[in-house]
């Protein structure tokens, strides 16, 4: 049986797509092993979303190529729609494929490996509105506990610093009818949580009549009964309406965890970037959801070292992020990412600077973080079981998206449990006991 290893970079819809591609070559009687295993194929899905991205995705195609220098090697996702050519040359590769054509990457790959070809072959192109997203029924469980469906792609937002909306192309949802049953496949493998995920997962709906992300999220709740949750990927301010939050606090089976990026708590440096909201609008939309949905966590990305940024603008930053009740923080520094207009701006931030605001804001990200840990203890949560650490432990994420490691005499992976939380067994993870 021939061998196929994957390894997958960046975003949570990379995962996904990786997962999907998977499915195909194990439809077509491939076994799935570990990257770091002989192979026959690699399939290295790739990121461009800052410089070190594209560096980690040039590193692990010729850490693929030095393993096994017969295997066909495809690099696949943005990097290969913005860097073809730089991929190209790097000895050893077969294939170079696209967002386009990234969920056909199976049977290139097959034509590639029937042909003998050795020379890179370059499968780029434009995405167009017509380019629908298919569904993708999974025959079998896959690693993760927690399952996700790709309910959208592409992003029309073009924020000044990102490269994202030229490499997957225009918003393009999949059919609710595909997504419930994609959800009904996956509970029926056994799943109870499945996380809806998309480029830009808020404009769910925007190329359909009458559609938006409420409504397909009342269709699924109506639709697919059991004990199951569903929990969403990032959410853009401007789309976090009433309705959506009114949705999530009448509905046990939505958590309560609210991913919305910041990117800056400077009016200034937000207006720079394109954002179209500000720091209050931002301040008031987390109280408001705060205020509704008690034990509600919030997490957010931001960005240090956008050109022009001045210390009074991370100040702001800092400040807006201190009062508000978020739980974690992604931190990222500001990348240049040739054709976007931020390209152009100046002045730069030096990288020395880019560090130490970096450091501020994740060690401001572990005191909140346990800060709202403090502020759950003694709860009554439930968990979904994901993995046993040793022994009896096991570990899981309660619905707002605590780790909890408790102890347990039965195989609990998959299940979910009652527990309550005990006290704080680190940075990020709590001890828990099981309710009978």
């Amino acid at each position: 049986m021939r061998k196929v290893a994957f390894y997958t970079l960046g975003c949570k819809v990379n995962q996904v797509e990786t997962e999907q591609i998977k499915e195909d070559f194990i439809n077509r009687g491939y076994a799935i092993v570990d990257f770091e295993e002989p192979a026959d194929i690699y399939i290295i899905n790739t990121c461009t979303v800052t410089h070190v991205s594209d560096r980690k995705s040039r590193a692990i195609i010729r850490r693929a190529v030095k393993k096994n220098p017969r295997a066909i090697v495809a690099a696949i996702g943005c990097m290969a729609e913005a860097n073809a050519k730089q991929l190209a040359n790097i000895e050893g590769v077969q294939a170079i494929i696209g967002n386009k054509e990234k969920e056909n990457t199976a049977e290139i790959v097959e034509r590639l490996a029937a042909c003998g070809q050795r020379e890179p072959e370059v499968i780029t192109g434009d995405i167009c509105p017509q380019d629908r997203l298919k569904s993708v029924m999974y025959s079998q469980q896959h690693e993760r506990t927690r399952a996700f469906v790709k309910i959208q792609d592409g992003c029309r937002s073009f924020c000044s610093y990102c490269i994202v909306p030229y490499v997957r192309g225009p918003v393009r949802s999949k059919m609710p009818e595909d997504v419930v049953a994609e959800v009904k496949q996956l509970l029926s493998l056994g799943y109870k949580e499945v996380v809806l995920t998309g480029i830009h997962t808020g404009l769910y709906g925007l190329d359909l009549d009458k559609w938006d992300l409420v409504r397909l999220l009342r269709l699924i709740l109506d639709q697919v009964r059991g004990d199951y949750r569903i929990r969403l990927s990032s959410i853009e301010p401007l789309e976090v309406k009433s309705e959506l939050i009114d949705t999530v606090l009448a509905e046990k089976r939505l958590c309560r965890h609210f991913h919305i990026p910041l990117q800056s708590g400077s009016d200034r440096i937000l207006k720079a970037m394109g954002r179209n909201y500000s720091r209050g609008y931002y301040r008031l939309l987390i109280e408001r959801i705060g205020d509704k949905i008690k034990g509600a966590a919030f997490t957010t990305d931001v960005m240090v070292g956008f050109p022009g940024e001045r210390d009074e603008d991370f100040e702001d930053t800092y400040n807006l992020l201190s009062d508000l009740p978020v739980s974690d923080m992604h931190v990222f520094k500001y990348s240049r990412r040739p054709g976007t207009k931020a390209a152009s701006l100046f002045p730069e931030v030096e990288d020395k600077k880019k560090k130490q605001r970096s450091a501020e804001l994740l060690k401001l990200a572990k005191k909140k973080r346990q800060l709202f840990l403090e502020n759950c203890l003694g709860q009554e949560l439930t968990l979904l079981v994901e993995k046993r650490l040793n022994g009896n432990k096991y570990t899981g994420l309660t619905d707002n998206y605590i780790e909890v490691v408790f102890s347990s005499s039965c195989d609990l992976r998959g299940e979910f449990v009652h527990v309550r939380l005990t006290d704080i067994k680190g940075d990020d993870v709590v001890s828990g006991m099981v309710i009978k």
